[in-house]
């Protein structure tokens, strides 16, 4: 497998996800919204839970898995080496949170289901996320969307800044991280056949019938799919479906979308210039949401948490 000594998560990032960032950021809402993120709201939780209920993967649990995720972190020149938890859940998904203590979650659905190399572009994909950064802002979006449909205007005073605009827009740039690490995936396992079928398996695969699955085939699909396009309709439901025509905003491309870019991007100069050693280098790839606050900000907030939750024992005791 290559390594990317000193490697930029620029030097891979998908041109989609760098406009949907940028938009997300310019509009209104987004600042206040990371600014309170920042303030307010803690890995540590999070952390405590995993801890407590699931099974963190090192030499001694897991070592196999271990091993690969190890040699992942080294390939994607990321320090320091996040933690990662294996959850019991049939499910076959994993994902990425954290900033300043990184993690990986992957569920036993997927360990279940694809075999090692296939594992192993699994965990390149979730590190490419840390990489680049996107696991703050998709805490971020999770926090803002959950506060201001639970609590509304109460909710540290996210009610009136949450539009449906920027709910929108987090939407659409996940979906377009997902293609930025869908690279850093293929980096690090230098085989796209390989990252392909982990999509397609992911998408539908069966333990009991993997043997009838064909990843030429499911290529054969995404053309197919592709050319629903030559329908103009066509674009239009696409457009609903990712979001929330069929009830949920859509945070992932289609399997099918995610290999077809991936196809294009394998065959580019761009790759080529990465794999042999021509990339953009620095220190680190994370985002920096961090916004500076006053003390008079941090007090004002302080009293409507402590206002919001006189409102909930009112609330407890009514009941």
């Amino acid at each position: 497998m290559p390594t990317y000594t000193g490697i930029s998560s620029e030097a891979f990032r998908h041109p989609l996800d760098r406009q949907a960032e940028e938009a997300l950021r310019n509009l209104p809402g987004f600042d206040l919204i990371a600014r309170k993120f920042v303030e307010f709201v803690y890995e540590r939780p999070q952390l405590v839970y995993l801890m407590g209920n699931a099974i963190q993967v090192g030499p001694r649990q897991y070592s196999t898995i271990y091993q690969m995720f190890r040699e992942c972190v080294r390939d994607l020149d990321i320090y320091p080496e996040p933690a990662l938890f294996v959850v019991q859940n049939p499910q076959a998904n994993s994902y990425a949170l954290g900033q300043e203590n990184p993690y990986i979650v992957i569920n036993t659905g997927i360990l279940d289901l694809l075999e090692e190399r296939e594992i192993r572009a699994v965990l390149a994909h979730e590190l490419g996320h840390i990489k680049c950064g996107h696991t703050i802002l998709i805490q971020m979006a999770m926090w803002a969307m959950t506060a201001a449909s639970a609590l509304g205007e109460l909710t540290f005073g996210l009610g009136n800044f949450v539009s449906q605009a920027l709910i929108y827009a987090f939407f659409e740039w996940r979906r377009k991280a997902e293609l930025t690490a869908d690279r850093a995936a293929l980096l690090v396992i230098d085989d796209l056949n390989t990252v392909m079928s982990s999509m397609m398996k992911v998408s539908g695969g069966s333990i009991k019938y993997a043997h009838e699955c064909s990843l030429d085939e499911f290529i054969k699909q995404s053309e197919n799919y592709h050319a629903l396009d030559e329908d103009g309709l066509n674009q239009v439901y696409k457009f609903l479906i990712y979001n929330g025509a069929q009830g949920t905003m859509l945070s992932h491309p289609f399997s099918v979308e995610r290999i077809r870019y991936l196809q294009e991007w394998s065959v580019s100069e761009e790759y080529q210039e990465i794999r042999r050693g021509n990339y953009q280098q620095t220190k680190s790839g994370a985002v920096n949401v961090t916004p500076e606050t006053s003390s008079e900000e941090v007090e004002n907030l302080r009293q409507q948490i402590e206002e919001l939750q006189q409102e909930i024992n009112k609330m407890k005791k009514s009941n």
